[in-house]
């Protein structure tokens, strides 16, 4: 097919119907971008002799240079099929699991998606990662199992064997698709099983318990990849061929007469022909005859490959290439390399570009066949469902299934991610050819230029000739007055690039079009993540236009969108609008969006859900400047690539660094050469990477360091040692340390006791806060908005979650320690939603509960009145938890799944005389109730007690709290929290945890040693390892350390000779065993762990090398094995 024109793409945009939008998806070295460049061929943009080796949609320099994808690039293909013409938006999306991000920003714009599975590797763990996102986001995936070449030249594999190691592969893949299948039915059956307890409730009679899963009704025909469904193409990209079943079986339909249809059904499957009776039988295994698939199609394709490949048999070649009909070149055939000869005859005979294309155009959906269920997904942002929406915005879902291009349509379009471009590249910028006119135009102005230079030339040359005759002095005067206007002139040239050199880089949204029309300089709504159209329909009209004066809406503003463009991979072509369903570029948005966000021209659509990225960013380094007067240049260029980089995350930390956080190695190193050359164009120096830490306690430990049972005495011996280093320097009696842990702190100024107590909370409650980071979030912000007296509207959604989150919380939290815990929560930390807690323990004090959003009763009304009391100190509290858990003792790291039990709180404010006697009782009280409590009272009086002391709390009046809510009592209670809850950590045995990346290697049999002696010395442990069937490779799954991980994957690709490559990803937190503070007593833990002992203690490595990245004091030897210096000669 020749090279499409753009008024032909332009006119093929207009047809929704006949409009495809797909990405290219895959795990790393699966051949995306070479079938990406097969299919960029077809339509004429690159050679086909280039495919596969041009690599056209790898457009960066670094992206050649290690032969990987960094960045999703899309490019609009024609395709004809049969009399049907196509507009196909092509995005070709990386596999290494660093820009895994990249895939998201991809999916989200598409209906469908290619999923490349290498013949030999299989299903790998980035194939089932991007599965998942496809699954995810609703897209519909067909199958392209490459490299099938490597089955014949590399495994030396019969068609027959072939054929079983094909079967395999497909059932792996579909066995991925199958489990995600599968957890949708039982999420989706587990919610109507709620719905029907709740009718349950009310109707009685007799209950018949329905034993099914919904497994057994559920259709799941079309998920599953089969070539006899059309949704599987066996290609390799590099050789220029593939094909689809449909294709052979057309051929064959022909030749043998058996009809078309037949022949589809039979083709794959345990069908063998029967020459004799001339029909296709089933059974051939059972009888030991050749599949169909193997005698009609590998069998044709393996004898191919033995002629011109292994034998290079000439005469076999011509019979092969007459018997085909196909055309080859004289070069083609004389050439040296059997492969150019290969490509010849494959390219013809089946072209891989036909086969893919048109699987794509009859497989995958139009814009106008998106789902209903993809349309809510997406407009349900936060926990909201879509039936909880303003009815205007639920009408917007007519608009998005209709994909109307008409004039009163809504315009909505979301940007998945800015990139940056050179303004050169540009369209309007670039150089276009001449016309003759300008061409003739542009000699006479050369020649008047060169009569003009000989005139002054030839002027210059009879004054010279003057001067010499006159004399010397003005000679010398008059060349350095001419080399002053040279240097000044020489100046302004220089001044002028630099100004242009600020606007070198012009951002692009990479966005689609759902409906509507979009058209240049038009002017838009600009949603945020967080607005609310519910809100923002309040305040304006629902006719109210983006070009109006508008109101100030929160997380609301207008643009102009300047310029569009159609994406043509490393080429832009200025359009003038793009109707609905297509994959546009959009100019002059830099100033507006930061990453990603939703355009409408109405206000009543909501933002779409957050891209689901399946990377966390953890790899942190400082960067500063080589000069520091670059300084801003720098701050500059690091705002520019936090724009242009969907996961990389820049922020300035405490300490005035400028902080990067990247995904892995290769994005890390990615970004800061994008830093060096690309925003910034100066010199930076990265540090070392900053690895997180989190600081825990545990229970007291059974074992010590050597692996032998600590006694009673010795554990005892240790507590005091631990509370005597405590008591140490604090010779003012403010703090106290009792056996038990117990740490009681007083103020400075008296007037305030605190008593804290530090508990380990259990795994899974820590996995769970961590998990529900957001949603804890969400409850603080409410509580905060009860606080203050307002009634904020909470969507059903979200009171399920949180009182889901309660209910897990209270199911985990069991036993007598935790009894009523959950009830008592006072705060979450650090930042308020962090995985720590803070407990009310404080007998007597009944402050509302974090929970009080799920009781709006009148009871909440009652607690709102007693949170007056002590609000103001109440904070000051939180504040100090918060302070404590964001940097703990051992090296400022925040603290992870501790629990800070409030015991006793006294407060003893100067207040005015008539309110001393109240306070006095209310500190009474209190300590009277810590005593019993600890003395191990009964429960009986400890009640009685409570509730005596409530009516003297409630004495307490506001104003006087209020009167030191920002005086000294206030700040020194924060102080004293923060302090008492450090003393109660260090009372604990205290552990550091590392963050841990799961890491899967696959290796073939001869370097499993070298793997495992590589991830031994690293201080990974492997979980399991598995030989992948069919192959000679094993899959190990182990974790490591990211402090471990710096030159992981350099360092296995040398010891392994490239056999074997790792996959890192962010898996957990994992507690550090080894007591950073413990020291060796007996010779036999001094000989272990000693100062010249074989193993270091591991957490007191990580620990003393954060506190020295700090500044913090670090206990070690300056000199170590010092020894008096010896000299050759004499001492005289």
């Amino acid at each position: 097919m020749g090279h499409s024109s753009l008024d032909k793409i332009i006119a093929l945009q207009r047809n929704p119907a006949n409009i495809r939008n797909l990405c290219i998806l895959a795990h790393v070295d699966h051949g995306k971008t070479t079938l990406a460049d097969c299919l960029v061929a077809s339509n004429g943009i690159i050679s086909s002799r280039l495919a596969g080796k041009l690599r056209y949609l790898d457009s960066r320099e670094d992206e050649q240079i290690r032969g990987i994808t960094m960045k999703s690039s899309a490019i609009s293909l024609h395709y004809k099929n049969g009399d049907q013409e196509y507009l196909l938006n092509l995005i070709d999306s990386p596999g290494h699991v660093d820009f895994s991000s990249e895939v998201s920003t991809a999916v989200r714009l598409c209906d469908g998606a290619i999923v490349v599975v290498d013949a030999v590797e299989g299903v790998c763990p980035q194939t089932q990662v991007v599965l998942r996102q496809a699954w995810l986001e609703n897209i519909r995936p067909v199958l392209v199992i490459n490299k099938i070449d490597r089955l014949i030249t590399e495994l030396k594999l019969t068609s027959q064997e072939a054929y079983t190691h094909l079967q395999k592969m497909l059932e792996q893949v579909n066995a991925v698709t199958g489990t995600l299948f599968t957890s949708k039915v039982l999420e989706e059956r587990a919610e109507k099983e709620k719905e029907e307890e709740k009718e349950g409730e009310t109707s009685t009679g007799d209950q018949v318990y329905d034993w099914s899963a919904g497994l057994e009704e559920a259709d799941d025909s079309h998920l599953y990849f089969s070539p006899d469904q059309g949704n599987v193409v066996f290609a390799s990209a590099i050789d220029g061929w593939g094909f689809s079943i449909q294709q052979f079986a057309h051929i064959y339909s022909q030749r043998m007469g058996i009809k078309a249809e037949v022949l589809l059904r039979t083709l794959w499957g345990d069908f063998y022909l029967n020459a004799k009776a001339k029909r296709i039988m089933k059974g051939a295994q059972a009888k030991g005859k050749k599949p169909l698939f193997v005698q009609l199609v590998l069998d044709n394709i393996w004898s191919l490959y033995d002629a011109v490949v292994t034998r290079r048999d000439k005469e076999k070649v011509e019979k092969v290439v007459t018997s085909l009909g196909v055309k080859v070149m004289a070069r083609d055939s004389r050439h040296s390399d059997p492969k150019v000869l290969l490509t010849a005859i494959c390219s013809q005979w089946l072209p891989v570009s036909q086969a893919i294309l048109s699987m794509v155009c009859e497989k995958l959906p139009s814009p106008l066949d998106m789902a209903a269920e993809r349309v809510e997904k997406l407009m349900s942002v936060g926990v909201q469902r879509f039936d909880s929406l303003p009815e205007q915005t639920q009408d917007l879902k007519r608009a998005f299934l209709q994909c109307s291009s008409g004039e009163n349509a809504p315009v909505i379009v979301f940007v998945s991610k800015m990139f940056a471009v050179d303004t050169k590249t540009l369209p309007q910028n670039r150089q276009r050819p001449l016309t003759q006119e300008e061409i003739a135009q542009r000699r006479e102005l050369a020649r008047q230029r060169h009569a003009e230079r000989m005139a002054a030339d030839q002027t210059a040359a009879e004054s010279h000739k003057d001067i010499t005759h006159s004399g010397n002095t003005p000679q010398q005067c008059q060349p350095e007055g001419l080399s002053i206007a040279k240097i000044e002139s020489l100046t302004l040239k220089d001044s002028k690039p630099e100004e242009e050199e600020e606007q070198r880089e012009t951002f692009i949204a990479f966005a689609r079009v759902y409906s509507g029309v979009v058209k240049k300089g038009q002017r838009v709504f600009v949603l945020g993540p967080k607005y609310d159209p519910a809100q923002g329909l309040s305040k304006l009209s629902e006719r109210c236009n983006a070009s109006d004066c508008v109101p100030e809406v929160p997380h609301l503003s207008c643009c102009s969108m300047e310029s569009i463009y159609l994406l043509m991979g490393r080429e832009l072509e200025e359009l003038e609008e793009v109707p609905a369903g297509n994959v546009l570029g959009i100019g002059g948005l830099e100033e507006c969006i930061l990453k990603s966000a939703t355009l409408s021209t109405s206000p009543a659509c909501p933002p779409f859900i957050p891209l689901n990225f399946e990377a966390t960013p953890i790899v942190r380094v400082a960067i500063e400047p080589k000069h520091p007067s670059e300084m801003p240049k720098l701050v500059r260029g690091m705002r520019l690539l936090n724009q242009a980089d969907p996961c990389a995350e820049v922020l300035i930390q405490e300490t005035g660094e400028h902080v990067l956080v990247t995904a892995g190695e290769v994005h890390l190193q990615r970004c800061l050469d994008d830093l060096r050359y690309l925003f910034s164009k100066i010199e930076i120096s990265a540090s070392k990477p900053i690895i997180p830490f989190r600081e825990t306690v545990v229970r007291p430990p059974k074992v010590d360091m050597v692996n032998e049972e600590v006694g009673k005495q010795q554990k005892v011996a240790i507590i005091h040692q631990a509370k005597e280093e405590a008591l140490q320097g604090h010779s003012s009696g403010t703090l106290h340390v009792d056996p038990t842990g117990l740490v009681t702190l007083t103020t400075p100024n008296r007037l305030a006791t605190i008593s804290v107590r530090a508990i380990p909370l259990p795994q899974e409650v820590t996995c769970l806060l961590e998990s529900s980071s957001e949603l804890i979030r969400t409850l603080e912000q409410v509580n905060m908005s009860l606080r203050e007296g307002k009634n904020l509207d909470i969507s059903l959604g979200t009171l399920e979650a949180i009182t889901g989150l309660k209910a897990q919380l209270e199911s985990q939290l069991q036993g007598r320690k935790w009894r009523n815990t959950v009830e008592r929560i006072w705060a979450f930390g650090p930042r308020r939603y962090g995985p720590n807690v803070l407990l009310n323990n404080v007998e007597g004090y009944e402050r509302p509960s974090v929970w009080q959003c799920l009781s709006r009763s009148n009871n909440v009304g009652e607690a709102r009145a007693q949170a007056t009391i002590l609000r103001d100190f109440d904070n000051s509290i939180i504040s100090g938890f918060q302070l404590a858990t964001l940097s703990g003792p051992m090296c400022e790291e925040p603290l992870m799944g501790v629990c800070f039990s409030i015991e006793r709180w006294d407060i003893q404010s100067s207040v005015p005389p008539q309110n001393q006697d109240s306070l006095k009782e209310d500190s009474m009280s209190h300590q009277a109730l810590a005593e019993s409590k600890l003395e191990g009272g009964s429960e009986t009086s400890a009640r009685a007690e409570g509730t005596a002391a409530v009516p003297s709390q409630a004495k307490f009046k506001p104003e006087a709290a209020s009167a030191g809510c920002h005086g000294p009592v206030s700040g020194q209670l924060i102080a004293a929290m923060k302090e008492a809850c450090r003393h109660a950590f260090q009372a604990q045995p205290q552990r550091l945890m590392a963050a841990m990346y799961t890491c899967e290697i696959m290796a073939t049999a001869e370097v499993l040693g070298r793997v495992y002696g590589v991830l031994g010395k690293r201080e990974g442990r492997v979980l399991h390892e598995e030989m992948k069937e069919g192959t000679d490779m094993f899959i190990i799954k182990a974790v490591l350390p990211v402090a471990e991980s710096f030159g992981f994957a350099d360092e296995i690709r040398k010891r392994t000779s490239g056999l074997a490559s790792p996959q890192l990803v962010f898996s957990h937190w994992e507690v550090i065993s080894s007591d950073p503070y413990w020291v060796p007593t007996t010779e036999e833990e001094y000989l272990h762990f000693g100062e010249k002992a074989d193993s270091a203690n591991q957490a007191l490595k990580y620990m003393n090398a954060v506190r020295r990245r700090k500044g913090l004091y670090v206990e070690e030897k300056i000199v170590e094995h010092a020894e008096k210096q010896r000299t050759l000669s004499k001492n005289k």
